[in-house]
């Protein structure tokens, strides 16, 4: 039973839930890629989604910010609710689920603007800030909150292009905490990273979800293990379980699970 708290809040069994999935299916063209998919995701939490290549992954978080809208030949059926809200209703604007759900991508992809530059872009072109005191603030902040700031406050007019990866995809999710977002998808966020630079993603990660919903899709079951409090495990489309990520991880309820996190197959 869904109980409306207020117009930011609704809860599931007394529990915060930022976004819902209910019955999705998911098809490019003729090919269906998410097939009655259903979980819930607490507000203030880490999901992670896991599964072999090629079971819906990246095409389930896209859904969740109407990125697969762009694609002509993708068909979306079922609800996401974020808030309690359809996203997918006719009245729901896809650039404004956009602003309240941020997506920070597999390769990071700054643009060859300055540092400054690329954190502000979403403020300018959507005119969220006018006044330059005020952007100056929400660009530092926004650093801060992707611990990057110590690391490029003297160098605020460099090339975004001449930090190294790690920073870079840092940049990124700083330019995705600028909008205000209430929620942040990450696909694959370290996988063209190294170990170090893993771990301070992952340990910022941990930080915000003080602030922010979050939910990762991940190759890594190390990382999926570490850094998650919930996990959804796809195969070909479909969501084979869903549950906290530590019982996930040492008790799952099917066998096809167990194989795949330690590594039978995919």
């Amino acid at each position: 039973m869904v109980n409306t708290v207020d117009s930011e809040q609704w809860t599931v069994n007394s529990k915060v839930i930022k976004l819902s999935i209910r019955n999705l299916n998911i098809w490019y063209g003729d090919a269906q890629a998410i097939k009655n998919v259903s979980f819930d995701i607490e507000a203030n939490k880490v999901t992670a989604i896991i599964g072999p290549s090629g079971c819906g992954k990246t095409t389930l978080i896209r859904a969740v910010n109407r990125m697969n809208d762009i694609i002509p030949e993708a068909k979306v059926r079922g609800e996401i609710l974020l808030d309690g809200k359809n996203i997918y209703e006719d009245d729901v604007d896809a650039v404004e689920v956009r602003s309240k759900v941020g997506m920070v991508f597999q390769k990071s992809n700054p643009f060859p603007k300055s540092i400054f530059e690329n954190v502000a872009y979403g403020l300018k072109i959507n005119g969220l800030i006018k006044k330059k005191d005020q952007l100056l603030a929400r660009v530092e902040q926004s650093l801060k909150d992707a611990a990057l700031w110590g690391e490029v406050k003297d160098r605020l007019g460099d090339s975004a292009l001449d930090l190294s990866g790690g920073q870079q995809q840092r940049l990124c999710i700083a330019r995705a905490l600028a909008i205000e977002p209430e929620a942040i998808l990450f696909d694959e966020p370290c996988s063209a990273l190294d170990p170090t630079a893993t771990a301070k993603i992952e340990e910022l990660i941990q930080e915000l979800k003080k602030k922010y919903t979050i939910v990762i899709v991940t190759h890594n079951m190390q990382q999926a293990a570490r850094i998650s409090d919930f996990c959804a495990f796809l195969m070909l489309g479909e969501l084979i379980e869903f549950d906290k990520t530590d019982k996930i991880f040492t008790a799952p309820s099917k066998k096809i699970t167990e194989d795949y996190i330690t590594g039978r197959f995919g």
